[in-house]
Formats: C-alpha cells, sequence, structure tokens
C-alpha cells in the first residue's frame, strides 16, 4: 500500500510482541489519567469555567479575567495558595528562573540536592552572565545523588546552613543517567530539610513531570513548583508559556522577575491564546497518558534490539522521558532520524548535532511538531557525549508515537545491515 510508512515485516512483528508484552501495565495509566482528569474538571466546575474567559487582551492586559481565572485552577490543581500562568514565559527555564529568584537574594545560597541543574537552568544558577545568581552574589552549594537516589544524611548536613534559602531539588533526569523521582522521594527530601531548615524554601523542576502521578510536589511538601506549557501541562496545544505554583509570597515574588517590581501578574496580555491554554490543561492527563504508553512502548523495543533503558518498560515512572543507552554517535543518529520521519511535521528533515545556546556538548534533536519545541509531542535528543544516550518524550497518540518508534527501529536495522 503506497500510503503505509516504509516498516519492515521484521520490525513490525518486533512492535507487535512488544506491545502483547507491555499491554498490562497500560491499565496503571489509564487509572492516574482517570483520577487527574476528574481533578482537572472538578477545578474548571469550581471556577466556573465559560467560553467568555477565552477571550485575548492586548497591550498591558489589565483585568484579563480568563487569565486570572486559569491562575486559580492551576493552583486548586496543584493543591497551592497562587499560580502563575503565563504565555510571557519562553521556555521552562524561563519560569524555573523567575521561581528561583523568588526566595534568594544577595547573600544568600541555593542548595541543589539532585547534583546539579539541568543545562541551560545551570547558567542562572552559576553562569558567569549578567543576571545569573553568581553575578547578584547569590552563593551555591549542591549535593550529589549516590546510586541514583538523594542522599539524605548529605543534604540534613548541608540545608543546615542557616544562608541556605532555597533548595532547589530537580524531579526528572535531565541530561543525566539517573532515575526521576517519585513525588515520595521528593516528599522525603522536603521532611529532611525541614527538620534542619525549616525557613528555607523547597522548589521542585517539575517539567516532564505533571499528571504523571495522581499527586504532585506541592502536595508532598515543596513550596514552589514551575514548568513549561509545552511540556504535560499545555496538553499539546498550548503554543508557549510556562508556569509557577505554590505558595502566595513566593508566586508574587516570581511575578515581578517575569515582568517588573510592582507590577508583577497585573500585566500580561494574552493576546487571545486563553482557549488554547484551558483546552490544553483540560487535556493534559490524557495527553501525558498517551506519551507514557509511548515510553514504555519505546522502552520495549529498544530492549528488544539489545539496548539498555530506562526506566524499563515494567518500571514504575515519574515523567515521560525514556532513556536509551547506545554507547556509540552512529544508532543514537539513526534513532533520532527514524523519529524525524515519523513526525507530522518536518518529516522529510534529517537531524543533526548543532551547537544550540545554553549547552556544553552539541546536541542532536528529533523535533517535527505542530509547536516548535513541544516536548509533550514525540521528540528525541541528545548530547553528543559518551556515553550517548538520547532521551525520548511526548507522543500526542499512542498510535502516532508507536509508529515513530518502529521507524527509528527500522532506521537501526538498516545501519546494523
Amino acid at each position: 500500500m503506497m500510503n503505509k510508512l516504509q516498516i519492515s515485516e521484521e520490525i513490525r512483528a518486533l512492535g507487535q510482541q512488544a506491545e502483547r508484552e507491555i499491554m498490562p501495565h497500560f491499565a496503571r495509566i489509564e487509572e492516574v489519567c482517570d483520577r487527574n482528569t476528574e481533578k482537572v474538571l472538578a477545578a474548571f466546575a469550581k471556577n466556573r469555567v465559560s467560553d467568555n474567559l477565552f477571550a485575548g487582551t492586548t497591550g498591558y492586559g489589565y483585568d484579563d479575567h480568563g487569565r486570572d481565572t486559569l491562575d486559580r485552577i492551576y493552583a486548586d490543581i496543584f493543591g497551592t495558595e497562587a499560580a502563575l500562568v503565563r504565555i510571557g514565559f519562553v521556555n521552562g527555564t524561563h519560569a524555573l528562573s523567575c521561581a528561583m529568584f523568588s526566595a534568594v537574594q544577595a547573600g544568600d545560597t541555593v542548595l541543589s540536592v539532585t547534583g546539579p541543574a539541568y543545562d541551560t537552568l545551570q547558567n542562572t544558577i552559576t553562569g558567569d552572565y549578567c543576571g545569573s545568581m553568581k553575578n547578584y552574589g547569590i552563593g551555591y552549594k549542591q549535593v550529589d545523588l549516590v546510586n541514583g537516589v538523594p542522599d539524605l544524611s548529605a543534604i540534613a548536613q548541608a540545608a543546615q546552613d542557616q544562608s541556605v534559602k532555597l533548595v532547589f531539588i530537580q524531579r526528572s533526569r535531565g541530561y543525566a543517567v539517573r532515575k526521576t523521582l517519585s513525588c515520595a522521594e521528593i516528599g522525603e527530601i522536603c521532611k529532611t530539610v525541614r527538620q534542619v531548615n525549616p525557613d528555607a524554601a523547597i522548589m521542585v523542576d517539575n517539567c516532564y513531570g505533571e499528571f504523571v502521578e495522581d499527586i504532585e510536589p506541592t502536595q508532598v511538601g515543596a513550596d514552589l513548583i514551575a514548568g513549561s506549557l509545552i511540556k504535560n501541562p499545555g496538553g499539546g496545544l498550548a503554543p508557549t508559556g510556562g508556569y509557577i505554583a505554590g505558595r502566595a509570597d513566593l508566586v508574587e515574588n516570581a511575578s515581578y522577575k517575569l515582568t517588573a517590581p510592582g507590577i508583577g501578574g497585573e500585566c500580561g496580555c494574552t493576546m487571545g491564546q486563553n482557549r488554547l491554554l484551558y483546552q490544553g490543561l483540560f487535556m493534559a492527563p490524557h495527553t501525558t497518558a498517551q506519551a507514557l504508553k509511548t515510553a514504555i512502548f519505546c522502552a520495549k523495543v529498544m530492549e528488544l534490539l539489545g539496548y539498555e533503558v530506562s526506566p524499563k518498560a515494567e518500571e514504575p515512572r515519574y515523567d515521560i522521558i525514556q532513556t536509551i543507552a547506545f554507547g556509540a554517535p552512529e544508532p543514537l543518529c539513526r534513532f533520532c532520524e527514524g523519529i524525524q520521519a515519523g513526525a507530522p511535521v518536518d518529516s522529510f528533515v534529517t537531524p543533526e548535532p548543532w551547537a544550540m545556546p545554553g549547552y556544553d556538548d552539541p546536541v542532536i534533536m528529533a523535533a517535527g511538531a505542530f509547536v516548535q519545541g513541544a516536548s509533550i509531542e514525540l521528540s528525541a535528543d541528545a548530547p553528543m557525549r559518551e556515553p550517548y544516550v538520547c532521551y525520548m518524550q511526548g507522543g500526542l497518540t499512542y498510535s502516532s508515537g508507536k509508529a515513530g518508534i518502529l521507524l527509528a527501529a527500522e532506521r537501526i536495522r538498516n545501519q546494523k545491515n
């Protein structure tokens, strides 16, 4: 058939075998999806969502009822006092950076308890840039993971320093070979910090983790979370933006970093994008579930092809990211080519490693998305450094995600042959 993708019968059979083996694990994903969907619907009902909230504003954006109501909805869903949801956040790093500055000033110290922050965010903390925390005289300490898990005794010792005003937790793995933290593990970190430094604010980089569990970090002790709308909470519909949710005073401080002191969240027009933000949030639990199914399928297929994956298909998941350790650049690049070929947009493009802003190593990125760079859509990326681990995430639908994985497996098979 001319309208079918070029996938060999061998790889299709491999995919069918993988799907048979993983199907029992889909039930727990659907259960979490159901719970989170009810949570979203309850927040929409409580805040009396109507289509009059979808109209956008221009200019200063004063009295944008839709924008302000969406803030309250996010706060309700994440169990927080306040939230700031804005298309003015250019990416997740921007939202996270504003959130971090909400709790510290010159002379204070940031303590990262999950090793170094993600590459682009580390620039905010220790980078030699005008406006970085280092530039403002804010100190930095770090506690590394031990065998991939938080070192609670070392965290307790480091957090005793009363100059530590912000404790930072990265939930997902970033470009590191480590496990993603569950909300239960984050709760243990929060408890440990509170015992020795109750005044420190605890912040979680929640990127890739929203709606994967039926609770969020702010419901186990975190004061603040932040993330990107073109990942899980945007549901594949949000065209840009980010969010911050947590303690009201910290959210307000973060809003001053986003705009200007004294202005904060009172300004910021939405330019007709409110409907997409609302609809994307409504779709987010379902879309996240589709991405999780795609990740499990990817794990099993690549495992059957002989590669080391994390997490394994049968293991619990706390974000949407799937890693594949290729051990060499060639199969990694072929995998990314296959993911790109399975994209609805720019499927004809061949991804190549390049010097992306904010990264120390060349990065290869396959992302044929309706929204540029949207990680909730099927994508794969990797820094070109040993051990050549690829990070795959997303999939707006399981069917399309599955097709992309099979195309990636086909490219690897052809390269081997």
